[in-house]
């Protein structure tokens, strides 16, 4: 049995280190081709659930590549399949395709002057979180493993995800019901890989980590009712302008109090407070409404105990009454990274990249509906570099800026990233 896990383990190192220079040679030929395709992505944005053209665009080309394609999932995602026609397992790569309602403020020649309809309103619309860049590398990635299909075992599903940013009001859409409606199923995805491209880590550099690598995101609404008076006679009031005040503050030590911040952070934010409409009125009812995000599921599984319950005790202190609505509108569980399947193909990242360029990174407290696919099955999300090597971190726009920008130089190692993946795990199973 040694013996043969070892000729197993040698076989398959030979087998990598053969398709990774064949992987490198066509990335750097088809380079142009994704730069151009990510061009017309960045021109020509779509807001969620809106994504027609660009859907359209996709599946034009997957169909020139021979797959089997289908279109429409969760509204506009577009869906290929690529069979190798030998038995294997079901590998799935994810990009999502929406722009966001920001002004694009740069010199680029391919910047976007797209409009679109937010909520009712007239906006502009950019890709200012690197959406464009996700889908150009999975058509690259597409590309070089249609060519090496002989290689393959087992099939390749192209998930081209929309409303990764949160659907309009009223509707659904993302990874949610793209789960809901079998994305995953015939054929059955073993295991899923995702990316995203990063304006703050340079170019050539991905970043990884086992576990938590991004928070859930839960958005709250607490409503707290009293009873009005006038502004010269408080006694007279059930006041919820002062009770909202010691929720907002005594929300704050469930995370420095209740929760061991040594194994994850979490947050808990109040972004709106609304209540009363003259300075001499204390009014009847006020409403909040915030986020939070945690990295672990213990710990949002006690904020989703403590929270009600600090409201209702000190709403109770008071004199007053409070209503929580958690989750509010909608919610993303913790971008979860399988241990088991990181560890495995830790080593890929290692050889596509260089050692030297692989940075175990620390979890970040945004979030992502990537974490729908890994709720179902084990998956893998990785940050890739976009920052030119002449900027500094500090001096990089940031995502969902008017400003944000990121190098096209980054998606080669993208490309290379989510084919050798999917190689290696095919080879491995």
């Amino acid at each position: 049995m040694r013996y043969l896990s070892l000729l197993a383990l040698l076989t398959f190192g030979a087998l990598a280190d053969n398709h990774e220079s064949v992987v490198a040679q066509k990335a750097d030929a088809i380079e142009s081709q994704v730069i151009q395709w990510r061009h017309h992505f960045h021109q020509y944005p779509e807001l969620s659930n809106r994504e027609v053209k660009t859907a359209a665009y996709i599946e034009k080309y997957l169909r020139e590549l021979g797959l089997d394609v289908t279109t429409g999932v969760a509204m506009t995602g577009v869906v290929g399949v690529l069979d190798s026609g030998k038995p294997g397992p079901v590998v799935a790569l994810r990009a999502d395709m929406d722009g966001l309602p920001v002004l694009e403020d740069n010199d680029l020649p391919y910047r976007s002057r797209e409009r679109g309809e937010f909520n009712g309103n007239d906006v502009p619309v950019m890709h200012a979180c690197g959406h464009d860049t996700h889908m150009a590398m999975l058509m690259g990635a597409a590309s070089i493993l249609v060519d090496m299909k002989d290689q393959l075992r087992g099939q390749v599903k192209f998930i081209f995800q929309p409303a990764e940013e949160g659907s309009p009001e009223g509707e659904r859409g993302g990874a949610e019901v793209m789960v809901e409606e079998g994305v995953l199923k015939n054929p059955d995805v073993d295991a899923i890989f995702g990316l995203h491209i990063s304006a703050d880590t340079d170019v050539g550099k991905v970043r990884w980590r086992e576990g938590g690598i991004m928070a859930a995101v839960d958005p709250f609404k607490i409503v707290v009712k009293g009873k009005q008076a006038h502004g010269a006679y408080p006694w007279l009031s059930v006041d919820p302008v002062t009770t909202s005040a010691q929720i907002i503050m005594a929300l704050q030590t469930i995370v420095s109090r209740e929760l061991k911040l040594i194994d994850d952070a979490a947050v808990i934010t109040v972004g709106a407070i609304h209540g009363g409409n003259r300075s001499n009125i204390i009014p009847m009812e006020v409403e909040m409404v915030g986020t939070i995000r945690t990295l672990n599921e213990q710990a949002r599984e006690h904020i989703y105990e403590a929270l009600p319950r600090k409201v209702k005790g000190i709403a109770d202190s008071m004199r007053a009454t409070a209503e929580v609505t958690l989750p509010l509108d909608y919610n993303y569980p913790i971008t979860y990274n399988d241990p088991a399947l990181m560890k495995k193909m830790l080593s890929t990242l290692n050889r596509t990249a260089g050692e030297e360029n692989v940075i175990n990174s620390k979890p970040v407290t945004g979030a992502e509906d990537f974490s729908f696919f890994q709720e179902e099955v084990p998956g893998v999300y990785l940050w890739v570099g976009g920052k030119p090597l002449d900027v500094k971190p500090e001096d990089a726009p940031a995502h969902h800026t008017p400003e944000f920008y990121v190098d096209d130089s980054g998606m080669k190692l993208g490309v290379k990233l989510l084919t050798n993946l999917t190689l290696d795990y095919m080879q491995q199973h």
